[in-house]
């Protein structure tokens, strides 16, 4: 049988996944940090966030698509948001059984807050860094992303 090789891009990409990887886990950990005082996590937060985000109020479905992420996952975190009064369900006129998430005033002012914490974190952390190179970095990603979706993982 005939061992796979990796062209030199492919090991590129590779370190680049793996350093996303990490990366990822870093930037939970300290988005857990930043916002803990306001009684949220990084989960709560890219929850909120999507909501804020999203043009109308949807169903948690959409959400965790907007996302990337597992709608288990997302609705475990959206019923504990709900639970703490930051998230209400309004009934869905196009589905009776998935309901639309939509923020509480006391939601807006977490989310609102948590950004107020996030704005000097974030300059400081992209302070010294070329935006020609951050706006590179996204143009990887997201055709990363895209090729991904497109090709359910490429085989």
């Amino acid at each position: 049988m005939k061992k796979a090789k990796r062209t030199p891009a492919g090991d590129a990409l590779s370190g680049l996944i793996l350093d996303l990887f990490r990366l990822s886990g870093e930037l939970l950990t300290a988005g857990d940090r930043l916002v803990a005082p306001l009684g949220l996590t990084s989960a709560r937060w890219q929850i909120l966030g999507a909501i804020v985000a999203a043009e109308r109020p949807q169903p948690v479905a959409w959400l965790a698509r907007d996302l990337g992420a597992n709608r288990q996952n997302v609705q475990r975190i959206v019923n504990d948001l709900h639970a703490d009064g930051l998230v209400a369900f309004e009934i869905n006129p196009h589905h009776r059984r998935a309901q639309l998430v939509v923020l509480t005033d006391k939601g807006r002012q977490a989310f609102e807050a948590a950004m107020e914490l996030q704005a000097p974190w974030i300059n400081a952390l992209a302070e010294g860094l070329p935006t020609k190179d951050l706006e590179a970095v996204g143009r990887v990603m997201t055709s990363l992303r895209e090729k991904l979706e497109v090709a359910d993982g490429i085989e």
